[in-house]
């Protein structure tokens, strides 16, 4: 074989494209594999489930030996060998061989992303995971076996595709002699999919002569079946030389051509030998229907006849099942070419909005025509588009499944996690970047929250402890919610602790509902001991500025030995936005519209009634405001009418001072240079239709302003804020 070095640079590059491809379906049967076990711990009867994990399994060993991993297929092997026992119930399933399952599970993972080779530490940790595997095998000298066939095995791929096969089994005449029962054999092949059986009863003699200790029948078998030739070889492996066993592949999906067509009757007959092509052609010539004119003719018994006729059926059935199938596959893109498309899409709808603009100024009939198709179909463009962008949350689940078992084992505790809206779709980024919080969340509430199995029997609650995450839309938003049954927070115990660590003073006046918040402080932690999962305040503070950079706020509800609600509210994208758009003086700014409640009018009165402080009345409730003119130094006198934009977030509510509210408008967001990295009231900006830029606010900075500016004017927090 030409050594890589050697190799032309598109051969090698055709190589890397096909590895990469084969790590990414490596991956996505990971996590099924990973999928299952968690669900197998739960169910260990469903058959299904297990069935689901031994596919995985087999399928990377498989995958991995074409593409030349011998380590993974060294290291699945004993692995698979463990799974098929389960399958045929001589090993049960139990807490220590899931565990083992996903500690394999992370090793092959390991072993997928190893450039340079497995390291020593991993390679000792593999090994005593396959011991702890062979160690479960119903008697030792399998594990014998299975290690010295090990080394010198060649690895065949695995055959997960859906095959179809013809099998002809004509048992001797004398096998009942030999105790073999044919009917079993049959059901043994029903066992490996789905089968069509047709017998031929034409031998059988008449009465007087029937000898009835001998076999007249034989039969015709099509196997629809996933499992590859030699399992069904083995079927027949205690067959004496007196049968006729032939099994022959007649479709598979391993290749390119999925024509929905098969063969013709009489092409099938000359392949199974049932006729000669001479006799055939002369059947042929008199334009009868072929299958009846060969029984007419005495040539071919009608059961030969209705087994072809089975078979041609059977195959055209799977290859179009297989091609409806194929239509509507999906192809994989990388995450960079989306990028690209949806930012061309933006720039796509900013020239809309600019051409909009240019006909209404124009007033002409067709300008304005063509404005509004161009229009309509930007809009299908950026809708499509986002769409391709979106994924379903459920895509995450799997992680967490993980997370909170480990995290179940590690604090001695029973938890179980429960998901819900799976199908809710979010941007990709977003739930990549959601990642982080929802670990930091879900771990709290699994060390804080639910406490263990003794202390929840002693107050009445059942010893497993439930955490469910679940994900639904709220308008043009996403609600994630991490909900725990466990003690609850104590707001006394949370405001001493702030105390204690210098974060508030004792004068500082708190609603329940404050003190909550403060568990999002940096460095504060109620945890009485530093432990690997918490203790060390860092991780809600964290877990908040992430969210808010996501453009979303979180929420929180908690109540004493009843258990804690985290409400997380995320923007569906990050790319595209429905904004209110304001201006001050000749500058515009975007307020996000998620955010807005309603828009007042300040008047000099109000002003004058607030003392100088930068509260105003909303019907009976004081509100902060900010004033985006002081914010930004423009310095222009103020409109005698100013308006204001109130918005709320985390159950808090801030109001914007502007001259003039313009409307709702469709941001395209843009990012903002380094240069202006350190200005964090400003989350981007946006282009308008006539070319001027829009910045876009970030309401959570502008509240933590506003907080800090009354705080410093009158010494701590009050009901206005909140």
């Amino acid at each position: 074989m030409e050594s890589a070095k050697n190799q032309p640079a598109g051969e090698k590059a055709g190589e890397n494209r096909h590895i990469l491809a084969f790590k990414e379906e490596a991956l996505e049967r990971l996590a099924e594999l990973e999928d299952a076990l968690l669900e197998l711990e739960n169910n260990p009867s469903d058959q299904e489930l297990l069935d689901s994990a031994f596919r995985a399994m087999h399928t990377i060993k498989g995958s991995a030996g074409m593409f030349g991993f011998e380590d993974i297929v060294d290291f699945t092997h004993n692995i698979e060998t463990v799974f098929d026992c389960i399958r045929d119930g001589s090993i049960e399933i139990t807490k220590e061989l899931i565990a083992l399952g996903l500690q394999a599970h992370d090793q092959i993972g390991k072993l997928l992303n190893e450039a340079d080779g497995p390291l020593p530490e991993d390679q000792e940790t593999r090994n005593g995971i396959t011991e702890a595997f062979l160690n479960l095998l119903p008697t030792p000298q399998d594990s014998v076996i299975i290690e010295e066939s090990k080394p010198n095995e060649k690895v065949k791929p695995a055959k997960q595709e859906l095959s179809i096969y013809r099998i002809r089994f004509k048992p001797g005449p004398g096998i009942f002699a030999t105790g073999t029962n044919p009917l079993l054999i049959l059901n043994e092949l029903k066992e490996l999919g789905e089968c069509r059986v047709i017998a031929h009863a034409g031998n059988i003699t008449e009465l007087e002569q029937l000898d009835p200790e001998s076999c007249y029948t034989w039969w015709d078998i099509i196997l629809s079946t996933r499992e590859l030739k030699n399992e069904i070889e083995d079927v027949f492996i205690f067959m004496d030389d007196s049968c006729d066993v032939q099994i022959d592949l007649i479709d598979t999906n391993s290749g390119f051509d999925f024509e929905t067509g098969y063969k013709k009757l009489g092409e099938i007959l000359i392949e199974r030998g049932d006729i000669e092509q001479e006799e055939l052609q002369k059947v042929i010539e008199n334009k009868v229907l072929l299958g009846e004119q060969l029984q007419n003719e005495g040539l071919l018994q009608p059961s030969q006849v209705e087994s072809a006729l089975e078979e041609q059926k059977v195959v055209r059935e799977t290859r179009e099942k297989r091609r409806k199938k194929d239509s509507v596959s999906s192809i994989r893109v990388t995450s960079t070419k989306l990028d690209k498309l949806v930012d061309l899409v933006g720039e796509l709808v900013t020239a809309q909005a600019r051409l909009s603009q240019i006909a209404a100024e124009k007033e002409d009939s067709t300008v304005l025509s063509i404005a509004e198709e161009i229009e309509r179909l930007t809009a299908e463009l950026r809708d499509s588009t986002m769409s391709v962008r979106m994924l379903t949350f459920g895509t995450t689940f799997n992680k967490f499944k993980r997370l909170v078992r480990d995290l179940s084992t590690e604090l001695e505790k029973d938890i179980i996690l429960v998901t819900n809206g799976e199908e809710t779709e979010l941007d990709k980024n977003v739930i990549e970047q959601l990642n982080d919080p929802l670990v930091h969340l879900l771990r709290n509430a699994a060390d804080h929250g639910i406490e263990s199995p003794q202390e929840r029997i002693a107050t009445g609650k059942p010893s497993q402890g439930t955490i469910e995450l679940s994900a639904s839309y709220s308008g043009a938003q996403v609600l994630i919610k991490i909900v725990d049954d466990g003690s609850g927070m104590d707001p006394a115990n949370i405001r001493q602790k702030a105390i204690d660590k210098g974060l508030i003073t004792k004068e500082s006046k708190l609603s329940d509902k404050d003190c909550l918040f403060l568990i999002f402080e940096p460095g504060f932690s109620t945890a009485k001991e530093v432990s690997n999962v918490s203790g060390r305040g860092v991780g809600m503070d964290v877990v908040k500025k992430a969210i808010e950079n996501l453009r979303g706020a979180v929420d929180i509800d908690s109540h004493i030995g009843v258990g804690t609600t985290i409400t997380v509210k995320l923007p569906l994208t990050l790319a595209i936005i429905d904004g209110l758009l304001v201006q001050v003086h000749d500058e515009y700014y975007v307020i996000p519209l998620a955010f807005v409640e309603e828009c007042i009018e300040l008047t000099a009165q109000d002003i004058k009634n607030s003392h100088g402080r930068h509260v105003t009345n909303v019907r009976g409730q004081l509100v902060p405001y900010v004033r985006l003119r002081e914010q930004f130094n423009i310095c222009k006198e103020r409109l005698p009418i100013e308006q204001v934009v109130i918005t709320e977030i985390e159950g808090h509510r801030v109001g914007f001072v502007v001259d003039k509210v313009v409307g709702q408008h469709q941001t395209v967001i843009k990012k903002l240079s380094r240069v202006y990295k350190d200005i964090d009231t400003i989350s981007g900006a946006t282009i308008m239709a006539d070319g001027t830029v829009a910045l876009i606010i970030d309401i959570n900075k502008h509240l933590q302003l506003a907080e800090k500016e009354y705080n410093a004017q009158y010494g701590n927090k009050v009901d206005a804020l909140h």
